[in-house]
């Protein structure tokens, strides 16, 4: 996908600001890669400029916050709610019900970026 000539391959990461993400941004830098920096806005309440502020801080190349509100109600949270996709007959799978929605935005931007990999840097736990 990458067509420069400078050699660095570029990775758009699953970018939240917490520790795993900030930590596999460094770590990807380390590697020699050009970091683009990704978060979804599904309507989460979220400071968006530190965490704009900390991925460039860290290194990351560009920092791509998309506003995917609208797509993630039309198309999942509504789909959700009439399948019945509850977690333990409780609560909406929310957060899990996000993950296709974002990572869908996510090869649309890799591929705009000319982007060579996709990555998360989330901890082995499901979520």
């Amino acid at each position: 996908m990458n067509g420069d000539s400078s050699g660095s391959k570029k990775v758009v990461l699953a970018y939240s600001g917490g520790l795993d993400t900030s930590c596999i941004l460094v770590w990807l830098k380390e590697m020699g890669f050009q970091v683009i920096a990704y978060l979804a806005d599904v309507g989460q309440l979220e400071d968006f400029d530190r965490v704009r502020e900390k991925a460039l801080s860290l290194g990351a190349h560009k920092m791509i916050i998309a506003d995917q509100k609208q797509e993630f109600v039309e198309e999942f949270i509504w789909m959700a709610i009439k399948a019945g996709a509850l977690y333990e007959d409780r609560y909406l799978m929310g957060t899990s019900v996000a993950r296709p929605c974002i990572g869908r935005k996510m090869i649309d931007v890799a591929k705009e970026e000319g982007a060579d990999f996709v990555s998360h840097g989330a901890t082995g736990k499901v979520s």
